[in-house]
C-alpha cells in the first residue's frame, strides 16, 4: 500500500470542530423533537386495528374523517396509501369486538356517508399486549446491538475506537429517530429493522477506518495522530463514497418504486446512510482524536522494540 504524501491528503480533522458543533445541534434538535412530539408510533407498537380500503374514485379525506366521526370513530387516524384511490384508516383499542366485525362496521358506515362501493384489501390487528412487547424487545435488541459493538471494537482495536464507535452509533440513531419525530412518519416493525440496518452499516465504515488508522500508525514514522487520521480518511474515502452512492440509488428504487409499505423502511435507510457516512468520518475519528489516540496506543510493542533498538545501538 503507497502512503499518501500530508500536501495529499484531505484534512477531515482540521473541520472536526465545525463539524461537532453541528452534530450537537443536530443531537439537540432531534431529541426535543422527541421530548414535545415523540413518534409517531405504528400499529405494530400501539396496538389496534389496521385497515386498507379501495375507493372506486379519489377518495376525500376530510368527508371520510367526517363520516368516521359521525358514525362513532372519533379516534380513527386516516391516509392515502399508494395511490388517491387507497386509503388507510387506523383505529385503537376496542375491546369485545373482533376485527371482522369492526371492519363490516367501517365498510357499512362509509359506504352509507360516502356512496361508493369500497372494498376492503387487508385488515390488520394487534393486542396491546403485543404492542407493549414488541417495544421492549425493540429497545432490547438496539441496546444489546450497541453493547455488543462497544466490546468488540474494544477487543478488536482499543477502547478510543470502541467510544467513537458507540457515540456515531448513538448518533446516527438519534438523528433519525428524530427526523421521523419532526416529519411525524409512523414508526413501526419495519423501521425499527432499518434503524438496526443502519447500525450494521455504520459500523462497517466505522471499522474499515479504524483499521486503516490503525494500519497506518504501524507505517508512517512520522505525523501527528491528527495527520495520521487525515491519511487514514482519505486512502479510504473512494471506497466509502462508492459504498454509499451505490447503497443510495438502490434505497432511492425501493423509496420511489417499492411501494407505501416499505416507504417508512427506505426513508429510515436513506436518511441512516447519509448520516451514518458522516459519522463514520467525523464522529468516530473526532472521538478517539480527542481522547487522546497515539501510536502508543495502539501498538505497543513495537514501540517498546524500537526503543530498545536504540538503547542498544547508543550501548
Amino acid at each position: 500500500m503507497q502512503i499518501l504524501k500530508l500536501k495529499e491528503t484531505v484534512a477531515f480533522m482540521s473541520y472536526r470542530k465545525l463539524a461537532s458543533i453541528f452534530s450537537i445541534i443536530l443531537i439537540i434538535a432531534s431529541l426535543t423533537s422527541l421530548a414535545t412530539n415523540k413518534l409517531n408510533w405504528g400499529l405494530d407498537f400501539t396496538g389496534g386495528t389496521l385497515l386498507e380500503i379501495g375507493f372506486d374514485q379519489p377518495a376525500d379525506l376530510g368527508k371520510i374523517r367526517t363520516v368516521l366521526e359521525t358514525g362513532g370513530f372519533d379516534d380513527a387516524v386516516v391516509q392515502l396509501f399508494g395511490n388517491p384511490n387507497d386509503v388507510l384508516i387506523r383505529l385503537g383499542q376496542r375491546e369485545n369486538l373482533k376485527a371482522e366485525m369492526l371492519g363490516n362496521q367501517i365498510l357499512g358506515v362509509l359506504e352509507q356517508g360516502t356512496g361508493q362501493t369500497i372494498d376492503m384489501r387487508r385488515i390488520e390487528f394487534v393486542g396491546a399486549n403485543v404492542g407493549d412487547e414488541l417495544t421492549e424487545q425493540g429497545g432490547l435488541a438496539m441496546l444489546t446491538a450497541l453493547i455488543c459493538i462497544l466490546v468488540y471494537v474494544a477487543f478488536r482495536f482499543e477502547w478510543r475506537f470502541a467510544l467513537g464507535s458507540v457515540t456515531a452509533l448513538a448518533h446516527d440513531v438519534i438523528l433519525t429517530l428524530g427526523l421521523f419525530s419532526f416529519l411525524g412518519l409512523e414508526f413501526d416493525l419495519t423501521v425499527l429493522a432499518a434503524i438496526l440496518a443502519v447500525i450494521g452499516y455504520s459500523l462497517n465504515d466505522t471499522i474499515v477506518v479504524s483499521d486503516r488508522i490503525r494500519e497506518n500508525f504501524r507505517k508512517v514514522r512520522k505525523g501527528t495522530p491528527e495527520e495520521i487520521i487525515n491519511i487514514s480518511l482519505t486512502q479510504t474515502l473512494s471506497r466509502t463514497m462508492i459504498t454509499s452512492l451505490t447503497t443510495f440509488l438502490v434505497l432511492l428504487a425501493l423509496f420511489f418504486k417499492g411501494g407505501a409499505l416499505i416507504h417508512g423502511f427506505s426513508t429510515a435507510l436513506l436518511f441512516g446512510i447519509v448520516v451514518g457516512t458522516y459519522s463514520s468520518i467525523y464522529v468516530a475519528s473526532t472521538v478517539a482524536l480527542g481522547l487522546g489516540i497515539s501510536k502508543e496506543d495502539l501498538i505497543p510493542e513495537v514501540i517498546e522494540k524500537e526503543g530498545a533498538d536504540q538503547e542498544e545501538l547508543r550501548m
